[in-house]
C-alpha cells in the first residue's frame, strides 16, 4: 500500500508535507482526519516531483514531515525516497519531522515499535525530529515548534553523530 498525503502551501519558510495513517490517536489531536491511511491522494513520483519543485525558492528554508504519522512502516517506506530526493536537490535546506514515536525506545532500537529497515535511512536525512506524543494533560501553546510539554526538538545528526540525546536549539 502507498503512503497517501496531503500537502497544503508552503508557510513562513517551510512546505508542509502531511501523510496519512496514525496508530497513537492522541487527544485532542490536531489534525485528526489524517489518521485514516486511506485519507489523502496516493504518494507518487509525481507527487514528490511536485513537492521537490514547490521548495526551489530561496525563502523555503525546509520541508517539515507532518500527519498522520510520518513513522509508521507504510509512512517510512513512502518519505525516504522524498527525504533523499529533497537533500540532494537542496543539501542547504532542512528537514523537520514530527513523530508520536520515542527516538530511543521506538525508532532507533531494532526491537522498537516503529523500527523498520527504512527507519535509519530515513532519520539520517532528517534534521530535527520533534519525538512524543500530544498529551493533552501537559498542553502548552508557549512552546516553539510542539504542542506538549513532554515532546522533544531533537538534533538528529548530533545525536546520531554523538550516540545520545542532543536537543535542538534555535540559532539566532
Amino acid at each position: 500500500r502507498s503512503t497517501r498525503v496531503r500537502s497544503s502551501a508552503a508557510s513562513d519558510v517551510y512546505k508542509r508535507q502531511f501523510v496519512s495513517g496514525c496508530t497513537h490517536h492522541c487527544k485532542n489531536c490536531f489534525n485528526a482526519d489524517t489518521w485514516d491511511f486511506g485519507y489523502g491522494k496516493p504518494f507518487t513520483d509525481v507527487e514528490i516531483n511536485h513537492i521537490i519543485d514547490s521548495c526551489k525558492e530561496d525563502y523555503i528554508a525546509g520541508l517539515s514531515l507532518l500527519g498522520g504519522e510520518p513513522m509508521e512502516y507504510v509512512n517510512q517506506q513512502g518519505l525516504l525516497p522524498l527525504a533523499r530526493k529533497f537533500k540532494e536537490t537542496y543539501p542547504d535546506k532542512t528537514i523537520w519531522c514530527y513523530t508520536g514515536y520515542i527516538l530511543e525506545s521506538d525508532l532507533l532500537s531494532s526491537t522498537g515499535r516503529a523500527y523498520c529497515p527504512e527507519a535509519p535511512s530515513l532519520l539520517s536525512l532528517v534534521d530535527v525530529l520533534v519525538d512524543g506524543p500530544f498529551v493533552e494533560a501537559q498542553k502548552n501553546i508557549q512552546l516553539a515548534f510542539r504542542g506538549s510539554e513532554n515532546q522533544r526538538l531533537i538534533d538528529l545528526p548530533k545525536t546520531l553523530s554523538e550516540g545520545r540525546c542532543v536537543l535542538w536549539e534555535a540559532t539566532p
